[in-house]
């Protein structure tokens, strides 16, 4: 597809997240904790409410805080100076409260009605981050998975200049059923439509139904090295990107220290990885979405645009945590 032209009125926001809305639990563990219980490092996936009551009982001491991963997008483009509003279900309980009061905190419009907490309850991430920083992630999807097409909000979406859908929520008939409306409204508006890939058990999972989202639907694309060739069933990240250049007009590829490549059909920009002890990569594809949506709404050139995701992401992996907000200040400060 090719890019939206800009609508008239002008959008009143530059982003719209739809997304899971999960409460984050981090503790630090060591590989031995992951191999015992069979854990894939560095993926994510899905459990069931027993087992995220037996994995939260056995982590150490760690850090609750709300997340999910367009949530995080949406959190740190604000930081960054965009306008951003929130889609996703949580329930009426206490880590539903908390997710609706931190989100708003930073400046996201959050309007979605709570679910009843009888429904089932709030979401939660259960992440493990062994010493060489990297995370693997536990998720119970709770109420996330009543997110549908009832929940959007086509006012919110029509005002917004990038629709921004996180992949990890298609995993639910009814939100890929939502992704597609959500779609129809934005382009019908003159708007256009970002997605994000998530993970790599995401895209095996759903391979052929997110290809054709991509190709029929999107305008932008976000994805790291192993979720790009998972789409296209390749080992090799540069036949990976040649294909996504015949499916949509603009993709954003990251490739951890070796920093991003932002491809149109007939522009290839390569974007240096930014300098950072890493301690943590939770959310760090998620700034990087964020800082490149906050340029690119505000008119930068597109290597520009590669330089603000991979400053903000770099700001994410130097702590513990997905929105560190003294790292993403300084983040902001240093793009001006």
């Amino acid at each position: 597809m090719t890019i939206a032209a800009p609508a008239a009125p002008a959008p009143s926001l530059d982003i719209l997240g739809i997304g899971n809305a999960i409460v984050d639990v981090l503790a630090r563990a060591d590989d031995g904790f992951l191999a015992a219980r069979d854990l894939p490092k560095g993926g994510m996936r899905l459990i069931g409410p027993e087992d995220a009551e037996t994995l939260y009982a056995e982590m150490a001491p760690g850090i609750e805080s709300s997340g999910g991963s367009g949530a995080n997008t949406c959190a740190v483009a604000a930081m960054f100076g965009a306008k951003v509003g929130f889609l996703g279900k949580v329930a009426d309980d206490q880590l539903g409260k908390v997710f609706a009061h931190d989100i708003r905190a930073v400046g996201v419009t959050f309007p979605t009605a709570p679910l009843a907490a009888a429904t089932a309850p709030t979401a939660r991430c259960l992440i493990l981050v062994t010493p060489d920083g990297q995370r693997t992630m536990n998720t119970f999807l709770g109420a996330c998975v009543h997110f549908s097409a009832g929940d959007l909000d086509a006012a919110l979406i029509e005002a917004a200049a990038v629709t921004y859908l996180e992949g990890y929520l298609f995993d639910p008939p009814a939100a890929q059923a939502a992704f597609y409306e959500a779609s129809r409204i934005a382009h019908h508006a003159g708007r256009q439509v970002a997605i994000t890939l998530s993970d790599p058990f995401c895209v095996q999972r759903h391979r052929q139904a997110f290809r054709k989202f991509v190709r029929e639907e999107a305008d932008i694309l976000f994805a790291n090295e192993a979720e790009i060739c998972a789409l296209y069933e390749t080992d090799r990240f540069e036949e990976a990107a040649a294909l996504v250049r015949q499916d949509v007009a603009l993709a954003a590829l990251t490739r951890s220290e070796h920093g991003s490549v932002v491809v149109t059909e007939t522009e290839m920009h390569p974007v240096a990885a930014r300098p950072a002890r890493v301690q943590d990569t939770t959310g760090a594809g998620d700034a990087y979405a964020a800082g490149f949506l906050a340029a690119l709404t505000r008119g930068k050139p597109l290597p520009e645009c590669g330089k603000w995701g991979s400053v903000a992401a770099a700001a994410v992996i130097s702590e513990f945590g997905a929105r560190p907000l003294d790292a993403l200040k300084a983040a902001v400060a240093s793009v001006g």
